[in-house]
């Protein structure tokens, strides 16, 4: 049910900060395309990268750039305008937003130090941790859940509410910046999952959550000007793993204090492309004996492209399959009986066909029932 503060204002609002968005990220990408030049933060053509000439990757400087110009339009409309203040104190938590802020710039700084000079894995993690730490610090919390067995009634993590929140937001981080490999892929699903962050926050009445994500959807869409195919510029490690924090932090927005227990689904079914490859790369990887960490080819989209999609072809797959578990979600979140039954259905058996058909757990099985593979098969995490 839609809350009374849905008003004329609010969207006129959301409507010019998600221009604001766009604008401002096309704007810099010039700017970012630039920089990325200069300190020789190109993604040069190889084996497991699917560009054939050089591409510039710190697309993030024009996404945070993006995001942080909204904020400060915000700010102006708010103590000018008389808009609507989307960061007043929360009535279940007190949110500091400055340390809030450092998080966002310190996750961005770790993307875009390993854009320049490609960081160790572990120290890029200590990186994420830390930027997590400091948003989970300020005080936005995945601090309870609604106890589906008690009406009105919440399980408090306590103490636990800071290590889950952290691996909440680092997980986030990582799952956009591993599906971050064809032109437009993960800027599409970021702006498709941001939308649907910012339609379930209209119904929940969480503004901050809603003109959060509407920021997002913004710089999304103004990156994509460049980032489709064929793309002049990727968004690099600095713009996937400020986008998975921005999808982490609004996410919680949102379903803080949530009155439905399934509510926490909505985020999670949202990026549910991005969640999907992401486990499926890690059990992959395990099977191979290789880090968590090392890249493959096996990725879903590198699967598409072996079975002769196009790029564009590929991705708009994966950006249907995105958007159909968004529609799931909401419909889960916001309906009861037997509504709710069809959403999980249908969000299960279009994941579990897209799995069946690219056979993305056949490496797993066959090496469950044929475990005499020889050596070289074992070595390709890909079989």
């Amino acid at each position: 049910q839609q809350k009374e503060w849905i008003t004329i204002m609010n969207w006129f609002e959301c409507g010019v900060i998600f221009i604001v968005a766009v604008i401002t990220t096309v704007v810099l990408t010039p700017f970012a395309r630039f920089v990325a030049t200069k300190f020789d933060a190109i993604d040069y053509p190889d084996r497991r990268r699917v560009n054939t000439e050089p591409i510039p990757r710190m697309g993030g400087i024009a996404i945070f750039g993006g995001v942080v110009i909204s904020l400060c339009v915000i700010a102006i409309g708010v103590n000018i305008w008389g808009w609507t203040n989307p960061f007043v104190p929360h009535h279940d938590f007190e949110i500091n937003y400055v340390l809030l802020g450092i998080g966002f710039v310190f996750m961005f700084l770790v993307g875009a130090v390993d854009d320049v000079i490609n960081l160790r894995a572990k120290l890029k993690l200590i990186g994420q941790v830390i930027a997590a730490c400091l948003v989970a610090s300020s005080g936005l919390l995945l601090s309870n859940i609604q106890n589906p067995f008690v009406e009105g009634a919440f399980i408090e993590f306590g103490i636990l509410s800071y290590p889950i929140t952290v691996f909440y937001l680092v997980a986030f981080a990582n799952i956009i910046n591993l599906i971050d490999g064809l032109d437009g892929l993960a800027s599409g699903i970021s702006a498709i999952s941001a939308g649907t962050i910012f339609t379930f926050s209209v119904f929940a009445g969480r503004y901050e959550a809603a003109l959060l994500s509407i920021i997002v959807v913004g710089a999304c869409i103004g990156f994509l000007k460049s980032n489709r195919h064929p793309a002049s510029i990727f968004m690099g490690d600095s713009g996937s793993l400020v986008l998975g924090l921005a999808l982490g932090v609004v996410s919680l927005f949102a379903i803080a204090r949530s009155t439905l227990f399934i509510s926490l689904l909505v985020p999670i079914l949202a990026a549910g492309v991005p969640v999907t490859d992401t486990a499926v790369a890690i059990i992959r990887r395990k099977r191979a004996h290789q880090r968590v960490d090392q890249p493959d080819t096996g990725h879903i989209h590198h699967r598409l492209l072996r079975a002769g999609f196009s790029q564009n072809a590929t991705v708009g797959i994966m950006w249907a399959w995105t958007a159909a578990l968004s529609v799931c979600s909401i419909v889960l979140a916001e309906s009861d009986g037997f509504a709710r039954v069809i959403a999980i259905i249908m969000a299960a058996a279009i994941t579990g066909f897209a799995i069946g058909k690219l056979h993305l757990l056949e490496p797993v099985l066959r090496h469950h029932y044929s475990p005499r593979h020889t050596k070289a098969k074992r070595k390709d995490p890909d079989r």
